[in-house]
């Protein structure tokens, strides 16, 4: 029976068969707009609206955890619709990811709805870390310890692994990911320039066009402020969507161009937005960043282990993507770490796609069929039968 993978990502579901290439990545969420309110838009629907301003989510995922069920049941109807994927669930295999220490509530909860109202076969449930580790593991034959970083959408995972197993007293979360940095630009930038505290949609294609993470922050802040040359480098021309001739913004290189077209200047918006990622206390979040929590997740571990570990460090998650990222942690992880290890951190190719890319691989794996819940398993002995099976 065709096995399917599921990561469901409090901001995009990534979802399609353990035989596919690569998998459909669809919003996790429903929207709707000023302009058509007594529609609403589920996932990839959104792509067929003329007009996106003032769009509203109705998200399933609170503070990280799944709570809005009914709105999850909808957009699952959806992904598994003739009109979407046109995958079937019923009496088939499933492997669906969920967040590290999710309450048993919740877990019960998704389990008697993928069993009741979707009719799987049986189910795998796990964090998305344990899938993009087993992949990492794959793909490079190596000992079975890495450290994966996950910067979601609403919190950043740091999850060491050591002989391929989690090290779950080492395990560290940070409250920042995608969700806070686009709230903050949408702070500043109605501050500074022009009302956008309803334009979530487009504010969060504006991070995702100008942004970039600063080699050296303080630096680079300080010639922004002081030089009018550094300014200028720094700021660009953010052409703002009509909704008439184009749907999406984009920097204006050519003035002559944009004639007309409404616009705001992105000045050191641009890499405050994702220092939150290495300084959430910038905003108020009493916390530590990525590279001070790598290694205070390193104490909670052997001593052994802590090379190998430093050695194979994995970035994943679609918040990883500014550029510059990669530069500034492999920087910062080098000052704070003793000289005598060698950092190397990586960012895959498709750092979104990574987890669901290591559910198709564990899917064709020999250890699969132990994990596996089986629908006669929770008809019979009920959901307190899985605890043995998923260890979140």
């Amino acid at each position: 029976m065709p096995i399917v993978v599921l990561d469901n990502g409090g901001y995009a579901a990534k979802v399609g068969l353990a035989s596919d290439n690569k998998p459909t990545i669809i919003p996790n969420c429903i929207m709707k707009v000023k302009s058509e309110r007594r529609r609403a838009f589920i996932g990839r629907q959104i792509e067929t609206c003329i007009d996106t301003s003032g769009l509203f989510y109705m998200l399933c995922f609170q503070k990280g955890l799944l709570v809005n069920w009914d709105a999850q049941k909808t957009i699952w109807d959806y992904i598994f619709s003739s009109d979407c994927t046109n995958i079937k669930l019923s009496n088939n295999t499933l492997i669906v990811t969920e967040p590290l220490f999710n309450p048993l509530s919740i877990q019960e909860v998704m389990t008697e709805i993928l069993f009741e109202e979707f009719d799987c076969g049986a189910i795998a449930r796990t964090p998305t870390s344990d899938l993009a580790a087993y992949n990492y593991f794959a793909d490079n034959n190596c000992s079975g310890n890495c450290i994966i970083i996950d910067v979601g959408y609403s919190f950043t995972h740091v999850v060491p692994y050591i002989k391929g197993k989690r090290v779950k007293n080492a395990i560290k979360r940070i409250d920042v990911g995608g969700k806070v940095l686009t709230n903050y630009l949408k702070e500043l930038v109605s501050y500074r320039y022009l009302n956008m505290m309803d334009e979530t949609y487009v504010v969060n294609q504006i991070k995702e066009d100008v942004c970039f993470v600063a080699e050296n922050f303080v630096q680079t802040m300080t010639e922004s402020s002081k030089s009018v040359e550094a300014n200028f480098k720094n700021k660009v021309e953010y052409i703002l969507p009509d909704f008439t001739t184009f749907k999406r913004g984009f920097i204006n290189n050519n003035s002559s161009n944009a004639t007309g077209q409404q616009s705001i200047n992105i000045c050191n918006e641009r890499f405050v937005i994702p220092e939150l990622l290495f300084n959430p206390c910038d905003v108020g979040i009493n916390q530590m960043g990525i590279p001070e929590t790598v290694l205070d997740a390193l104490k909670d571990c052997p001593e052994c282990s802590h090379a190998a570990l430093l050695k194979n460090i994995i970035v994943i998650g679609g918040s990883c993507l500014f550029p510059g990222f990669l530069t500034r942690l492999q920087k910062d992880l080098e000052k704070l770490a003793p000289d005598y290890y060698d950092i190397q951190v990586t960012i895959p190719k498709d750092p979104m796609s990574y987890g669901w890319k290591g559910g198709k691989n564990f899917a064709n794996s020999p250890e699969f069929e132990k994990v596996v819940f089986q629908r006669s398993e929770f008809e019979e002995n009920g959901f307190q039968y899985s605890y043995s099976k998923f260890d979140l």
